[in-house]
C-alpha cells in the first residue's frame, strides 16, 4: 500500500466537498425541514413539495439557505474524514497482513470520531438557517429573505437561543450572528450542542461506508495492482454512501431535532438523546425515524461518489506537483 500523502488527501477531500455540496444542497435543505416536521403540523408532503414551496416563498436562493456555512466548513470536514480514514487504514495494515473487514471498520470508526470536531458546529449553524423557512411557513406568514441573510419575524424565531423569550421586532440572522450569540450565552458548548447525537450518527456511518466502499471498489479492479475505472469509483461511492446514510437515518433525525434551537408554537424541546428518542417514539411512532431518509440517500450518494472520484483521480497530487513552490524546489 502506498504511503499516505496527507496534503494531497486534504485537497482532494476539500474540492470534493465543495463540488458535492453545491450539487446537492437543496435536497439537504428539504431533508432538514422534513425531519423537523411534527405530526399534525406538516407543511411539506415530500421532498419535491418542499422544494417547490421553498422556491415560491423564498426564491431560488432559498434552497441554498445555510449553504455558505457548509461550503466554508465542508472542506476541512471532508478532508479530515477522508484523510483520517486513509491514515488509520495505512497504520492498521503495517503488520503486513493486509486489510480485513474489521480493520476497515476500525479505520472508519476513527475517521468518524475525528470529523465531528468540524461537523457538529457546521450542522448546528446550518440547521438554524435551513429550518427558519419551515417555521415561517408553519405560521402561514411567508417572509421574503435575501440570499445571504434571513429576515426573521417574531413568529419565525419565537424563542431566543437560551431563554425562550419572544423577539419583539424583526431581526436579521446570519450564521455569524448565531455563532456569536451561542458563544456569548453558552460558550463553546453551545456550538457543540448535539455532539453525542452527531457521534452516534457519524461513527456508525463511517463504519458502514468505508469498508463497503473499499470492497465494492475492489470488485471493479481489472487486477489487484490496477485502480478501478472512473465510473466504478463513482458508483461504489454512491452505493456505499446511500446505504450508510439510510442505515443511520434515525440518528440523523435525533441530531436534527436536538440541534434545532427555534421551535414552532407547539413543538416540544428535548433534554438529550434518550429523551428525544423517547418523545419521538411516543408521539410520532417508529416511522418518524425514517423522515428524510430518501433525501439523505440522494444527498450522500453523489456527495461521496464525487469525493471518491476526486480522491482516486489524484487531483490533489496533480495540484501539488504543479504548484509554483513545488516547481521551484524541483
Amino acid at each position: 500500500m502506498k504511503n499516505v500523502h496527507l496534503p494531497a488527501k486534504l485537497i482532494n477531500g476539500g474540492i470534493a466537498g465543495i463540488v458535492g455540496v453545491t450539487c446537492v444542497f437543496p435536497i439537504d435543505l428539504a431533508k432538514t425541514r422534513l425531519q423537523n416536521q411534527r405530526q399534525g403540523q406538516q407543511v411539506y408532503k415530500n421532498m419535491m413539495d418542499c422544494l417547490i414551496k421553498t422556491v415560491r416563498s423564498e426564491g431560488y436562493f432559498g434552497m441554498y439557505r445555510g449553504a455558505a456555512v457548509n461550503l466554508t466548513l465542508v472542506t476541512p470536514e471532508k478532508a479530515i474524514k477522508l484523510a483520517a480514514n486513509d491514515f488509520f487504514r495505512h497504520h492498521l495494515s503495517k503488520d503486513g497482513k493486509g486489510q480485513t473487514v474489521f480493520k476497515e471498520m476500525l479505520a472508519g470508526c476513527g475517521a468518524g470520531m475525528c470529523q465531528v470536531v468540524i461537523t457538529t458546529p457546521m450542522e448546528m449553524l446550518k440547521i438554524q438557517l435551513q429550518d427558519a423557512g419551515r417555521l415561517a411557513a408553519q405560521q402561514q406568514k411567508p417572509v421574503m429573505m435575501s440570499p445571504t441573510k434571513l429576515v426573521a419575524t417574531n413568529t419565525m424565531l419565537s424563542r431566543s437561543y437560551n431563554s425562550g423569550t419572544v423577539a419583539s421586532a424583526p431581526r436579521a440572522v446570519s450564521a455569524t450572528q448565531i455563532a456569536k450569540d451561542l458563544l456569548r450565552t453558552q460558550g463553546i458548548q453551545g456550538l457543540y450542542r448535539g455532539l453525542g447525537a452527531t457521534l452516534i450518527r457519524d461513527v456508525p456511518f463511517s463504519i458502514v461506508y468505508f469498508p463497503l466502499f473499499a470492497n465494492l471498489n475492489r470488485l471493479g479492479k481489472p487486477s489487484p495492482e490496477e485502480s478501478s475505472p472512473f465510473y466504478w469509483a463513482f458508483l461504489s461511492g454512491c452505493v456505499a454512501g446511500s446505504t450508510a446514510a439510510v442505515a443511520v437515518n434515525p440518528c440523523d433525525v435525533v441530531k436534527t431535532r436536538l440541534q434545532s434551537l427555534n421551535k414552532g408554537s407547539s413543538e416540544e424541546a428535548y433534554n438529550g438523546v434518550v429523551d428525544c428518542v423517547s418523545k419521538i417514539m411516543q408521539k410520532e411512532g417508529p416511522s418518524a425515524f425514517l423522515k428524510g431518509a430518501g433525501c439523505r440517500a440522494l444527498v450522500i450518494a453523489p456527495l461521496f461518489g464525487i469525493a471518491q472520484v476526486m480522491y482516486f483521480a489524484g487531483i490533489g497530487e496533480y495540484i501539488l506537483d504543479n504548484s509554483p513552490l513545488n516547481l521551484l524546489l524541483a
